[in-house]
């Protein structure tokens, strides 16, 4: 079983391969690894227009579900409570924002799924 820090290291590592794929397509990283009491927020990123809220999810293999499929309700509302206070936070009641998440499985050559408005809020 995969100790805390090695998991660590792993979502680190999945964050970076994130943010460079995120730039590739022509995004501005705003803020990485925004947390609050109300939860963590991987990425936050600028792209045509929009605030992206954006939660990395990297697992070496599909042995437990696709990546993404972690990201469930209630994750998705902690993502919402704490991107509610980033906006507030830094006053970005006039743009438009997004929630992706972005699905690396890991391995010699990591595969990635940008899944762009993943969620909503509800």
């Amino acid at each position: 079983m995969a100790g805390k820090e090695e998991n660590k290291q792993k979502g680190d590592f999945g964050e970076e391969l994130a943010a460079k794929v995120l730039k590739k397509k022509g995004y501005t990283i705003l803020d990485k690894n925004f947390r609050l009491r109300t939860g963590e927020i991987d990425i936050i990123a600028k792209h045509k227009g929009y605030i992206v809220f954006v939660e990395v999810k990297y697992r070496q293999n599909t042995d437990k579900g696709n990546p993404a499929e972690a990201v469930d309700y209630r994750k998705q509302q902690k993502i919402i409570a704490t991107a509610k206070n980033y906006i507030q936070k830094n006053s970005l009641y006039d743009c438009d924002f997004r929630f992706d998440v972005m699905e690396i499985l890991g391995g010699e050559k990591p595969l990635y799924r940008h899944i762009e408005n993943a969620f909503e809020e509800y």
